[in-house]
């Protein structure tokens, strides 16, 4: 028997490969964000624009909350 429900899933344009995933989350870490948040945010934040935040003098917390 076929089922007509629907799978939830993400859209396509919003998975990510783990390793680019792992690779965000390092560089947000190394911005000074701690683990947990910089695993929670990596995928929805740009990490460039943070990083210029962030080497303008905003701690990083702020600048994660600025750019999301």
């Amino acid at each position: 028997m076929v089922s007509n429900a629907k799978i939830d899933r993400p859209p396509e344009d919003m998975y990510v490969e783990p390793a680019v995933h792992a690779w965000r989350v390092s560089r947000l870490i190394r911005l000074g964000r701690a683990g947990p948040v910089a695993e929670a945010v990596a995928d929805r934040v740009n990490w460039h624009e943070v990083g210029k935040l962030v080497e303008r003098g905003c701690p990083a917390a702020l600048a994660v909350m600025i750019v999301e």
